[in-house]
């Protein structure tokens, strides 16, 4: 007897025409993410154009609260409305400290007027363009919580830990035939 279905060709392995088209554009992925970060993260004294700043106190409540880390990217021009993170200029009171506040008027060739949100008084130094860190890019409301977890010894010593672990677990450990005593030609 004779049967009315044809026997299937065998399946013939298909071989991917890019067979490493995932792995390139993983690696595509991961040089763009670490180029973006590069771009808006790194800081100014490593020749980026962003610094990070921490708010502390209350004179720019209620739009940032102390715990704020606010991310600022310098500009080639600010404007009167913009938030912006300033050095105190040499030769004044308090010269070096960081204060973010709001610029209310001025100009940056001959000094801008700041003034925090929750004072009545503009602020006493006048900083030109060139002792201004940036404007606000970025507020991440409350992170002292997760900088002050990161500088505990506990957290510290965890990481120490766990980087020793994957390194000795996954370090590759060698050759089998050497661990094992040696080759098979050295047993005969």
């Amino acid at each position: 007897m004779r049967s009315s279905v044809l026997p299937l060709a065998p399946r013939v392995a298909l071989r991917p025409r890019l067979p490493h088209a995932r792995k390139v554009a993983l690696i595509a992925a991961q040089l763009a993410f670490v180029a973006a970060l590069l771009w808006f993260c790194l800081p100014q004294g490593f020749g980026g154009r962003a610094d990070w700043v921490l708010v502390s106190g209350t004179s720019m409540l209620p739009h940032l609260h102390t715990g704020d880390v606010v991310l600022v990217e310098h500009q080639s021009a600010y404007h009167v409305g913009e938030v912006v993170a300033y050095r105190v200029p040499k030769g004044q009171v308090g010269a070096g400290y960081v204060v973010i506040h709001r610029i209310v008027g001025g100009n940056g060739r001959t000094g801008w007027t700041l003034q925090g949100d929750n004072r009545t008084a503009a602020d006493l130094w006048h900083p030109t363009d060139r002792n201004v860190l940036g404007a606000k890019l970025l507020r991440i409301p409350d992170a002292w919580l997760a900088l002050r977890f990161l500088h505990t010894p506990l957290f510290l010593g965890l990481l120490a830990g766990f980087g020793i672990f994957f390194w000795v677990a996954f370090s590759g450990g060698g050759d089998s035939d050497d661990a094992a005593g040696g080759t098979q030609e050295g047993l005969r």
